[in-house]
């Protein structure tokens, strides 16, 4: 098996642009205004226009946070910060609008080596800055020639959430019929399937409606099947062919390993807290809801779920009670996998800018990412595993998930699952997966007419 760096390193390629709803332009006093749409050029006065940075964000989660951090950064430095966050869905649209302007944004995001394909003329070059020195694995940069361009500055992690409680209660049942003593121990598909099949057999006396979380199938909330978990396959499809994945070979697919897919998919809807035909009308937040209240014992997400379990109305999972499990397929060699870790976040500074304007753009991210007060928004506010060694041993995220992925990343003899999904075609594709999903959880299509359906729609697309 490759090293976790070798994996990690794959992420470079494996990028795509996330989508984010709307935040106006900064202050004079460096914070962000409401979603007015005005441009920073209307918001910015003659005399403090060159000591300004318009940045364009793409996470809308942390569009009130930035605004603490402009007025910090305000105060700091008498420089103003102007956070503009694109309306859902937009983020290429509004960029394609705002770079074009006079006053352009000066930071941005691209979408992995691809996004840097079409927005290279506006990409400066980063070898020089103190940013790109500090970032603990510099094979994470998007490259080209001897030129840096793209700088992750987050990393995340995805798997099967378990609660250690209701595991460990299934663990010390007299009527378990599995050898399995410890979570540690599940290690494969074969041995999951056989510890969650026992545990829905089980499910009264563990005091739960089912082993998985709801299968979210509503339209719109089925990302963590079609993207996320489709990710598993293909990552083992485009690894056996030895595909280039910045190339045209990612034009088509086999999807030879829909079996593995389909092996974790109808484990999830066979044994979940509710039956299969209503799934289609399920969402995330449904999901996450019988997690947090001790429903069920595994759900499939991510590190930023966190939030999402801790502020449900009587949640019962405790920090120490939750971990990550790798998802599962049933591939040979799987007891050395991790969980999928990766990154869609690639800053970009503006090269059609001043140069006076890069280098504030410059200074703003290694302040973010070097002073006790940037570190600080970074870690408690933003919640963000950074990839800077700018950052010791004890800052590190405080939420259980965050940390649990830290530890993944660092764990020896662990191949984690680069994040592959970056490169699907379209969310046209996507769409059409989910759909084809949901048809077969209602007995309306055969397992072979999804795959068919996959191949042919990723085809599709790519042209």
């Amino acid at each position: 098996m490759k090293s976790i760096k070798k994996s990690i390193l794959l992420i470079s390629v494996l990028a795509i642009s996330l989508a984010f709803t709307s935040c106006g332009f900064g202050s004079d006093d460096g914070s962000v205004n409401d979603n007015t749409g005005n441009s920073s050029a209307d918001n910015n006065t003659s005399d403090n226009k060159d000591n300004s940075i318009y940045y364009l964000n793409f996470k809308p989660e942390v569009a009130q946070i930035y605004e603490e951090i402009a007025k910090t950064y305000k105060q700091e430095t008498g420089v103003t910060l102007n956070v503009v966050t694109a309306a859902s869905g937009t983020y290429e649209q509004t960029l394609k609008s705002e770079i074009a302007k006079a006053d352009a944004p000066a930071i941005f995001q691209i979408n992995g080596p691809k996004g840097y394909a079409s927005w290279k003329n506006y990409c400066a070059d980063l070898s020089d800055t103190e940013i790109y020195q500090h970032l603990t694995d510099k094979e994470l940069a998007i490259k080209n020639d001897d030129g840096v361009y793209g700088i992750p500055y987050v990393v995340e992690g995805y798997g099967i959430i378990y609660n250690e409680k209701i595991m460990d209660e299934y663990f010390e049942l007299d009527t378990k019929q599995t050898d399995v003593d410890s979570v540690d121990e599940i290690n494969n598909f074969e041995t999951l399937s056989a510890v969650v099949e026992d545990m829905t057999a089980n499910k009264d006396k563990l005091g739960i409606d089912g082993v998985f979380a709801s299968t979210s199938l509503k339209s719109g909330d089925d990302w963590r099947w079609h993207t996320h978990l489709a990710n598993i396959p293909l990552y083992y499809e485009f690894l056996e062919n030895n595909i280039d994945l910045s190339s045209d070979s990612t034009n088509e697919i086999e999807f030879s390993k829909d079996e593995g897919f389909k092996n974790i998919f109808d484990l999830y809807i066979n044994n979940s807290t509710v039956e299969p035909k209503i799934l289609g009308t399920k969402q995330t937040a449904d999901s996450m809801a019988e997690f947090a209240l001790g429903q069920c014992a595994m759900v499939q997400n991510g590190n930023w779920a966190w939030e999402q379990i801790n502020d449900v109305s009587g949640n019962t999972v405790n920090e120490d009670d939750i971990g990550f499990l790798p998802i599962f397929i049933g591939e040979e060699g799987e007891e050395n996998q991790g969980i999928a870790v990766g990154t869609e976040n690639f800053l970009a500074i503006n090269s059609q800018v001043s140069e006076e304007k890069q280098k504030l753009a410059s200074d703003f991210l290694y302040w973010l990412y070097s002073s006790e007060k940037g570190k600080d928004y970074v870690i408690n506010e933003l919640g963000f595993i950074a990839p800077f060694d700018t950052f010791s041993e004890d800052e590190k995220p405080t939420d259980p998930l965050a940390r649990e992925v830290v530890e993944w990343i660092e764990e020896d003899d662990v191949t984690n699952i680069p994040w592959n999904f970056t490169i699907f075609p379209s969310q046209n594709f996507k769409d059409e997966f989910g759909t084809a999903l949901l048809q077969y959880v209602q007995g309306k299509k055969e397992w072979t007419d999804v795959k068919e359906t996959v191949v042919e729609k990723w085809k599709a697309e790519s042209k």
